[in-house]
């Protein structure tokens, strides 16, 4: 069994690592790769896909057999800024659609090195007022005749790279955009790639999926060097201004992640900033292991956990860091 487990680890590392462009991938391959290994022909759950355009973007829906009306969720794909596809989530994202009991849309944004910065937040900028009014529309319909309207319940997600474009994303928001975001996940985000953070600007860094080297490439040809320090690139960076009045954030990571640091930075940030974050951190584990659920128990596990988050989140709480551990540990430690 302790075999298979070590085996169950290799396997998932090595699936996961293919998320990551380095100096030494090469576009084409790196995103036909990415595609074959986690594309897939059978959704789970009894998840429906179709394709609609929000914003003039093409973008996945995807609907489990039971969700709340007026709860959608945005998801940004990582990929490094250089790949990663709807093909590629499809998978993911309908098991958040049937955990969270929400349609989860999925847009197919632009991507560097061919359309570098800005392009991609612009993109995602279009679909989300797009979908807003779409949202606002469909909840005046479904009101009963003399009652108020509910509004739209938006959940915007993203995962590593993708961090800094959903974070850009509701930086530019008005009060009234953001007012019915009701959460933000962030799944292994990347958080600041400027020349002051010691994962760019030390040499050999790593864990067992992401590196130093990662995010220099692919941070370089997402945009220009000078530009690495604004905070729609870097949200570490983002000053009280533009993280005032943020929507409710959860981070959900690897203990082992090379990126935990700057993940505890943030939180704190917001937390002094007057938001709420919790920080959901999973005990041995890697970059982005929710997405190699074939793999790992644990994928599966903190699924759940998001799906509690986004259908019982209690307004107002503050930061709150999760230990995922098993109740066996517990007993062993408190023995000891």
């Amino acid at each position: 069994l302790l075999m298979e487990i070590v085996n169950d680890r290799k396997a998932a590392i090595k699936k996961l690592k293919l998320l990551t462009f380095g100096s030494k991938s090469n576009v084409d391959t790196f995103r036909a790769k990415l595609d074959e290994a986690y594309k897939t022909t059978f959704l789970p759950n009894g998840v429906e896909c179709s394709e609609y355009k929000y914003g003039n973007v093409a973008c996945d829906v995807l609907a489990p057999e039971i969700y709340s009306s007026n709860r959608v969720m945005l998801y940004i794909h990582g990929g490094s800024f250089v790949g990663g596809s709807r093909v590629a989530y499809r998978s993911f994202c309908s098991s958040l659609a049937f955990k969270c009991y929400c349609r989860v849309v999925v847009p197919e944004y632009r991507l560097a090195p061919a359309f570098p910065y800005p392009a991609a937040n612009e993109d995602i900028q279009g679909v989300f007022k797009s979908l807003f009014t779409e949202e606002q529309i469909a909840c005046s319909l479904n009101a009963d005749k003399g009652s108020k309207p509910q509004l739209p319940e938006i959940i915007i997600a993203a995962d590593s790279s993708a961090a800094s474009i959903a974070c850009s994303l509701i930086f530019n928001l008005r009060d009234r955009y953001r007012s019915c975001i009701k959460n933000v996940l962030l799944f292994s985000p990347w958080l600041n790639l400027s020349n002051g953070s010691k994962l760019i600007s030390t040499k050999k860094i790593s864990d067992e999926v992401m590196s130093s080297d990662v995010l220099r490439k692919s941070s370089a040809v997402y945009t220009y060097e000078s530009n690495t320090s604004n905070p729609y690139v870097s949200p570490l960076l983002a000053g009280d201004d533009a993280i005032k009045n943020f929507p409710p954030v959860f981070i959900q990571m690897g203990e082992k992640e090379i990126l935990l640091d700057d993940a505890k930075a943030f939180a704190k940030n917001l937390i002094e900033a007057g938001n709420s974050c919790t920080l959901d951190v999973w005990p041995n584990m890697m970059f982005m292991f929710q997405m190699a659920d074939e793999y790992l128990h644990e994928s599966h596990l903190a699924l759940d956990k998001v799906g509690k988050v986004v259908t019982g989140y209690e307004a107002g709480q503050k930061t709150v860091e999760i230990e995922n551990k098993p109740k066996l540990e517990y007993s062993l430690r408190s023995e000891a």
